[in-house]
């Protein structure tokens, strides 16, 4: 397929794939709010398009089939020649518990309209480095940045007139928050929703622009779960969950439809993974129709609670996950979404932070998109390990509502990752025109400097000594042990 590539240059190519209309806009032409909190649609009149229903989960869970959390080679799940199209690969019932791909399907009858078919954008990059076509699925441009719109509007859609008068609540740090929110409005029903306190900012003022009443609760997400589980106990509004619950999978089970249908030469599909709704419907939706194709699930490795839970066959609980992928941050897997990962994911991967920093940065730099580090996961396992992936490659990112100074953090992290950014302390003889000798080496060497700081109180110091710490910017890692030489032959004492 011919998708449309964006690389260093902004250099634009054709596209396969269904286009987005312009930003701020839905396919009906509708406006739609952004992260800083755009005019939010008016709410639906009259019924919400019928919708599946499902009893309610229940707790089971069983152990996975060849489910590694270490990065290896990647074989294809069945020996199928790289020409296979779904009609020549027979479609096979897929049993995930109370998910089926009619739920699937029903879901994208009742998200069209609502949900955008987000379009399929090529890599140039990523290609040439894996050796085969590299398509990013961009639900970081689903509206409100992410696709946990598709999961919320279809739950919320499959209440009973009784239950959506009374409303419904849910807990979320951003993206979940913010799909409920404008699910909820869409469909004429009013939303409370459970933010921690330390919540960034834009994402709060998002949530309250797409008509949900915002409650800042507990400093973890797991405290801000408690407190909207009691508020729907004394109220009974109806808890939205962020992932463990079958219309929620249904609904990001579209995800995989649309992937089959603008790339339908995919051989594997690498998907993020927090609690599993999202790679849990893709992977149903993809296994019933094309059962050669691998999906691969992406974990951080502060925070990857699949593993130990699928060596162990039932959900384990993570004492304390740590990642700047806030999206992906999930303790525990679902109960539901265990069983379908484990059955249905033919691999769970995990990355580390320097990974999705250096990630996120590709993104910005080579696609020009905006994606958070969650939404980045399934690119950091692309750089990581490319001679293990079957190509063509379809990567997921699942979101693009990152906080400003997150990203400014994450983006620093990145070039340091990648070589192109340099923090070292020189000490001099602390006197005027100290500072311009060492700045006239770095001007020869061509390393551009970002911040400068002194530092003459260290008892490590002689007397007429003083030490700068310098911040800059180079052109790689042989760049860096360039300046670093440089500075040496100089006469400067450096270290890092």
């Amino acid at each position: 397929m011919a998708a449309r590539v964006d690389d260093e240059d902004g250099e634009t190519g054709p596209s396969s794939g269904p286009r987005l209309p312009e930003r701020g806009t839905a396919p009906d032409g509708e406006p739609t709010p952004s992260a800083t909190g755009e005019p939010i649609p008016s709410a639906a009149d009259g019924p919400a398009p019928p919708v599946a229903r499902w009893p309610e989960p229940s707790a089971a869970g069983r152990p996975a089939t060849s489910t590694s959390d270490a990065p290896g080679p990647v074989t294809p799940a069945s020996a199928t020649p790289a020409s296979v199209t779904p009609a020549s690969v027979t479609p096979v019932p897929v049993i995930a518990g109370p998910v089926t791909l009619e739920a699937v399907r029903e879901a994208q009858k009742t998200l069209s309209g609502v949900a955008r078919v987000t379009a399929l954008e090529g890599s140039r990059f990523l290609s040439g480095l894996i050796g085969s076509p590299v398509h990013f699925k961009c639900e970081n441009l689903q509206r409100t940045g992410s696709f946990k719109v598709r999961g919320g509007y279809v739950r919320i859609a499959g209440l009973s007139a009784s239950e959506r008068a009374v409303g419904v609540v849910a807990a979320s740090a951003g993206n979940h928050a913010q799909g409920v929110a404008l699910a909820a409005t869409l469909l004429g029903v009013r939303s409370t929703v459970f933010m921690p306190e330390g919540a960034p900012l834009p994402k709060v003022a998002a949530t309250r622009d797409y008509g949900a009443e915002v409650r800042l609760c507990g400093a973890v997400v797991d405290e801000t779960l408690r407190a909207a589980e009691e508020y729907a106990r004394e109220t009974g509004a109806v808890f939205i969950h962020p992932f463990d619950h079958p219309d929620i999978i249904a609904g990001q089970g579209t995800v995989g439809l649309e992937i089959l249908e603008q790339c339908p030469e995919v051989r594997t599909i690498v998907v993020g993974v927090g609690g599993g709704g999202l790679a849990a419907g893709i992977a149903v939706a993809v296994k019933a129709l094309r059962p050669d194709v691998r999906v691969v699930g992406v974990q951080a490795a502060g925070s990857a609670a699949f593993p130990p839970s699928l060596a162990a066959g039932y959900p384990i609980a993570l004492e304390a996950p740590t990642t700047m992928a806030d999206g992906i941050k999930v303790g525990r897997p679902g109960d539901v979404t265990f069983k379908i990962v484990g059955d249905l994911v033919d691999e769970i991967r995990t990355v580390s932070e320097d990974a999705l920093s250096s990630a996120l940065l590709l993104c910005l730099e080579r696609a020009k998109l905006v994606v958070e580090p969650a939404g980045a996961s399934p690119v950091a396992a692309l750089l990581a390990e490319p001679d293990s992936f079957v190509g063509p490659v379809v990567a997921v990112l699942s979101g693009g509502n990152v906080d400003p100074l997150l990203m400014q953090r994450t983006l620093r992290h990145g070039m340091a990752a990648a070589g192109r950014y340099l923090s070292l302390r020189v000490r001099l003889t602390d006197h005027p025109g100290a500072l311009a000798s060492i700045l006239r080496v770095l001007s020869v060497v061509d390393a551009n400097v970002l911040d400068v700081s002194h530092v003459r109180t260290d008892p490590r110091l002689g007397l007429t000594e003083a030490e700068v710490e310098l911040h800059l910017e180079t052109k790689g890692p042989g760049h860096c042990a360039d300046v670093a030489s440089a500075l040496r032959e100089a006469g400067y004492t450096v270290s890092p």
